[in-house]
């Protein structure tokens, strides 16, 4: 019995996905629940597993766009079945989103040229020209006619000449380009088509870009208060949470703070509109092997500090394993992104539309500071605030920057909500 893997619905706003990767090969055999195929979509990936075991026949290459609801492959229950070629349904036009990719011709990353094709045949034709070889040391002049432009080299015999008139333009015809430099090694590129995430994320920064008047101010925190209180209870809180007490529930409580100053860096621009929300769902980039992505904390100003921290621990986890629901990566309306856990000092991170805030963590640096006088080394972070000039002028950003340093500077100011 023939079972068909079709390519699943993954929400309203999704009509289609890239088949990334095969797991296992044509015509292998696989047993119930293992993973089969990879599917990209705008926003995340997807892992098909097999519903029963059986043997494998793949019907759709790797890099090519399906509509949801595709054919993309079988699997046969019956290993006799199986040994014989199965018939590929025929995919509907409006379900093939890439005519040239389900050719066939992308399969890996590599790209394959089909051999009916102008380039192939070029390609033929230049393996099976001889190449030129230099006259061998006993090879004189002969008393054979000399050859002129446009005449026919003579059957019986090989003049100087003629080899060398011959040989750099078969030389050409075999090798077009200049030889690698002595000692390089060979020279060699790799062509891999980008997956369906990592074009979304383009588009959408370069949307950020092109449609918004973004712009950055940045300031500096002391964050010894906070060391301090997570050094102090850490081991009572994981004691009694089960999870570490670290530094983003405190960013994402002072950044509430902030909002709720500042509610423009929580709207968003519709058209001619400023759209408000009155609630706080903050976006938390995770950075993934497939790329960047950002799940959402919900209602976070109504959650506990261990709640936030416990969270975010697993929507990080989830998002690394490629878990997370579409549902879960929509919707923010404001983002954090902490570039300090990769060592980054100072950077002007991009917005994510239609939000028109940002804010940028950075990492903890012992500096030297004036305190009341006197020199002190104290940990400290740079913060950067991206917003959208369209709608916050420079005031508002840099107050609400002042209000964020001023509750992770002291943070009892989170609790008493001073």
């Amino acid at each position: 019995m023939a079972i068909e893997i079709r390519v699943p619905s993954f929400g309203e706003s999704i009509t289609e996905s890239t088949v990334a990767q095969w797991h296992k090969p044509d015509g292998a055999m696989v047993q119930k629940g293992d993973l089969l195929v990879t599917l990209d979509t705008e926003k995340s990936s997807a892992d098909l597993e097999a519903e029963v075991s059986g043997r494998l026949k793949i019907l759709v290459p790797e890099g090519t766009d399906v509509k949801v609801g595709a054919v993309i492959g079988i699997l046969e229950e019956s290993v006799a079945e199986a040994e014989g070629p199965a018939v590929a349904p025929k995919l509907e036009p409006s379900q093939v989103a890439s005519p040239e990719a389900a050719a066939g011709k992308l399969v890996s990353g590599e790209v394959r040229v089909d051999a009916s094709t102008p380039a192939a045949k070029a390609g033929d034709e230049q393996q099976k020209a001889p190449s030129a070889a230099p006259p061998p040391p006993s090879l004189t002049m002969s008393s054979q006619a000399p050859v002129t432009p446009g005449s026919a080299p003579s059957t019986g015999g090989t003049t100087c000449m003629d080899a060398s008139a011959r040989a750099p333009e078969k030389e050409f015809a075999v090798r077009p380009t200049a030889p690698a430099p002595q000692g390089g090694g060979e020279r060699t590129v790799t062509r891999k088509p980008m997956s369906r995430l990592r074009k979304t994320i383009a588009r959408r920064l370069l949307q950020a870009r092109q449609e918004t008047a973004m712009l950055t101010t940045f300031a500096e925190v002391d964050m010894s208060a906070v060391q301090a209180l997570r050094q102090r209870y850490q081991e009572s809180f994981l004691k009694r949470y089960g999870v570490k007490l670290g530094l983003m529930s405190f960013f994402v409580k002072a950044v509430i703070e902030g909002l709720r100053l500042f509610p423009e860096l929580n709207a968003s621009i519709e058209g001619d509109d400023i759209v408000y929300h009155n609630y706080y769902d903050i976006g938390v980039a995770v950075s993934t092997e497939r790329g960047l992505v950002v799940p959402v904390v919900r209602d976070a100003d109504r959650k506990s500090f261990a709640d936030i921290e416990r969270e975010i621990a697993d929507l990080a986890q989830r998002a690394r394993e490629n878990r997370l629901a579409l549902a879960e990566l929509e919707g923010g309306t404001f983002t954090i992104t902490n570039g300090g856990v990769f060592g980054s000092l100072l950077s002007t991170p991009l917005l994510n539309p239609p939000q028109v805030g940002i804010l940028g963590m950075h990492a903890i640096v012992d500096r030297p500071v004036a305190i009341e006088g006197r020199v002190e080394i104290r940990p400290m972070m740079y913060l950067a605030l991206s917003y959208d000039h369209r709608l916050i002028d420079g005031r508002e950003a840099v107050q609400f920057l002042v209000r964020v340093k001023e509750c992770i500077a002291n943070p009892e100011r989170i609790v008493l909500g001073i």
